[in-house]
């Protein structure tokens, strides 16, 4: 095996690391959007919306400003996760996954979609912990190799 293709085999897996964090956000998204959707059929929903409150608190400017930033923050992760570089990309992921994962689990459910919706989610961000947490940095693999390689030339 060249260096060059350990090279690509090593970009390969830090691509794929990112694609997995990625798409465990978007799986976490969809979940919490549904969940959200889902609150529309529950009887009496619309209508206690219209009077201006939510399960008993006024709607207010910043209420909605903190379900905006709230649903944003993993909307960028999506995007974060493929973008930043490992140190920072693996952090990231560590640290908003168990913010949110206290997160959720702090503001509890109300009937069983709830629930199954919460469960859904907390595997999300637990795989994201736990994904993140294993992986390792792929440029000092990369390093160790090209270092065995040129030894291994200059033995010959």
């Amino acid at each position: 095996m060249t260096i060059q293709s350990m090279n690509v085999q090593k970009q390969m897996l830090t691509i794929s690391m990112k694609a997995k964090l990625s798409a465990l956000w978007l799986f976490f998204l969809f979940n919490i959007i549904f969940r959200d959707i889902h609150e529309f059929v529950e009887p009496g929903f619309i209508e206690e919306i219209m009077t201006g409150t939510s399960n008993g608190n006024p709607i207010t400017e910043h209420m909605l400003l903190l379900g905006g930033v709230m649903i944003e923050v993993p909307i960028a992760m999506v995007l974060f996760s493929r973008l930043l570089p490992y140190g920072a990309n693996r952090w990231a992921n560590i640290i908003v996954a168990a913010l949110y994962g206290v997160l959720i689990a702090s503001f509890g459910t109300t009937d069983l979609d709830d629930v199954f919706h919460l469960v859904m989610e907390s595997a999300a961000l637990s795989f994201i912990i736990w994904s993140a947490w294993r992986w390792r940095n792929p440029s000092i693999k990369k390093h160790s190799m090209s270092q065995e390689a040129l030894s291994g030339r200059q033995l010959h």
